[in-house]
């Protein structure tokens, strides 16, 4: 019995995923936007970690037009951190988990919601990374280059 106690506590540990803090995202915290000139200007704003919270807003123009925006959130919950959107100030909030964080990345996924099932930031540079939505592992991601606002 002892034996199989072992072997089960063995798995369970080698199997739940790190604990991930959420100051290790703040690599997103900043003013970013994509490249000027193009058909769409996007721009995200980030905070810095506090409160267990990263606060985020969202706005892509078009022309002189406002066409879509977001209020985002990255938070700390008792069962893992999370990125929560609100299109266009929606309620409820759509939830994406955190399932892969490193240094250069983070990957926050919703099997359930339609579209986009996957958001992915990846640090490509000191004062650039990308945003990426896709459906799924394996499906075709739309992905956004930012360089930060300076």
């Amino acid at each position: 019995m002892l034996k199989l106690t072992l072997v089960t506590f063995c798995l369970l540990v080698t199997l739940t995923p790190q604990t991930t803090s959420l100051s290790e995202l703040a690599w997103i915290a900043g003013d970013w936007q994509t490249a000027p000139g193009g058909r769409r200007q996007i721009e995200e704003h980030w905070t810095g970690v506090a409160g267990g919270t990263m606060m985020g807003v969202s706005r892509t123009v078009a022309g002189d037009k406002t066409v879509e925006f977001e209020y985002l959130r990255i938070e700390q919950r008792a069962d893992g951190i999370y990125y929560v959107a609100h299109p266009k100030a929606r309620c409820p909030a759509t939830d994406f988990k955190l399932t892969k964080a490193s240094a250069t990345e983070a990957v926050f996924e919703n099997p359930q919601h339609d579209f986009p099932k996957r958001i992915i930031y990846r640090k490509t540079g000191d004062d650039s990374l990308t945003a990426s939505i896709d459906g799924g592992e394996g499906s075709k991601a739309m992905t956004f280059s930012f360089t930060r606002v300076k």
